[in-house]
């Protein structure tokens, strides 16, 4: 078993001797949920270090130790010399493109493999935890209720679908909603299916990796030229989500909310409300003790309209947007890992640093959407005020939708509908040089 190294303590921290762990954030999406889990841990006392691509809002947060670069051409280099120069006791994964690239970087750097079966599980797991339709049947065989889902691979295995429509497909290797298509009727299948969705292709891979600038584009188009797609019953209802902080198997805590707001139907909660649910409870301890889960996980659900049955639909195997959350009594789920890694009690949370209401409206994607939302006042507006630098590049477009080349994609796209041809955008690229 991987053990921890011993701390290295700064200068500003040697009053408080006691291990502080050294937990490294991989981040290939600039996704704010890893700046606010970044600021949880530093103040349950981790030493934190983060790679992640230019632009991140990690760079915003004060305290983190070291910040290493996700370059878009070596992404697998980038990430093992952040693990060589951090050393860290821990290894998080933010976003799913991280946490496969850290089962590959596993399966080819034997170095590695401790560390990271130390933070996420053990390594007999990854190719089912990859897979949608091999974690629903892994939850079946635990009693844990799942709406029917089958694997299809040609327009046929559409025409064989018994449960009527509408029905969800959705493609491997995809997260935050893309990849996941609601289909109302049958043609709108074989549409779908027809089209190429959930096949990686080259065109929209180098648009990523050129506009969008996602430092692991190309590796993951290489990695996933086709993708396994499912067919899954529809469940009318409400969505809802659990995020786990889990040890060799063992949920240390735990924090569900139902969705109330999302960005569309497949999309990342916006507002949620704070819910106790004992079948997503069983499911969470049951999941984690199979796939003897470690670090931070996430669990979705849909809670059937007319019964509030909750059926799981998909593992998320990283950190969620709820681990920072500070909840009265139980505190965050930072704190019970941090508290797991230290052998001590997690540090106390002030009453009046505590979330006081149900509902949580998250900033800034609450805010963004509808500024005018009632929710912004009757819930709790999550702004991490403390870090004023944070809120201020929270408060703008993300990194890569201010690049030049975006803006202008963007305003090309405003005046014509259709999508633009691959030699329209290679002049594009050509023209926009060393701005890229």
């Amino acid at each position: 078993m991987y053990q921890p190294t011993p701390p290295r303590l700064k200068a500003r921290e040697v009053v408080d001797q006691r291990f502080q762990p050294r937990v490294l954030l991989c981040a290939t999406l600039w996704w704010v949920p890893s700046a606010r889990l970044a600021m949880a841990l530093l103040r349950q006392g981790c030493q934190v270090s983060a790679v992640c691509p230019p632009g991140h809002p990690l760079l915003f947060v004060d305290g983190i130790v070291a910040i290493y670069p996700y370059r878009g051409l070596s992404s697998v280099s980038s990430l093992r010399t952040a693990l060589e120069q951090s050393a860290p006791d821990l290894v998080i994964p933010c976003d799913d493109a991280a946490v496969w690239q850290l089962h590959e970087l596993h399966a080819s750097a034997s170095q590695w493999r401790p560390l990271i079966e130390y933070s996420l599980g053990p390594s007999e797991w990854y190719d089912a935890i990859q897979k949608r339709g091999a974690v629903l049947s892994i939850a079946e065989e635990l009693g844990i209720r799942i709406p029917v889902t089958q694997q299809i691979n040609e327009v046929e295995d559409l025409r064989k679908w018994q449960l009527g429509w509408p029905a969800v497909i959705k493609a491997d290797g995809t997260w935050g909603g893309q990849g996941v298509v609601i289909a109302r009727t049958q043609a709108g299948a074989e549409k779908a299916l027809t089209s190429g969705f959930g096949a990686a292709k080259a065109g929209t891979a180098w648009k990523r990796f050129l506009v969008n600038r996602h430092p692991l584009a190309l590796w993951s188009w290489r990695r996933h030229k086709e993708s396994s797609l499912t067919l899954q019953q529809f469940i009318p209802g409400r969505p809802a989500t659990t995020m786990l902080a889990c040890w060799q198997g063992e949920v240390l805590a735990s924090v569900t909310v139902e969705v109330l707001v999302a960005q569309g139907q497949t999309g990342a909660a916006t507002v949620v409300r704070l819910i106790e649910h004992k079948e997503i409870d069983r499911a969470s301890h049951l999941l984690a003790q199979r796939f003897q889960l470690s670090g931070f996980h996430g669990l979705d659900f849909m809670l059937e309209e007319e019964t509030g049955a909750a059926y799981l639909i998909e593992l998320n195997p990283r950190a969620t947007q709820l681990g920072h959350l500070r909840l009265p009594v139980q505190g965050d789920l930072a704190g019970a890992l941090a508290a797991k890694l230290t052998q001590r009690a997690p540090y106390p949370l002030a009453p009046e640093n505590c979330i006081g209401s149900r509902i949580i409206a998250f900033f800034p994607q609450a805010w963004k959407a509808d500024p005018a939302s009632p929710y912004l006042v009757e819930g709790y507006h999550d702004v991490p005020w403390e870090e004023p630098a944070l809120v201020r590049e929270m408060m703008r477009d993300s990194w890569p939708d201010r690049r030049l080349l975006s803006r202008v994609l963007t305003k090309l796209r405003s005046r014509k509908p259709q999508s633009l041809s691959a030699g329209t955008l290679r002049t594009l690229v050509r023209s926009a040089g060393t701005k890229l």
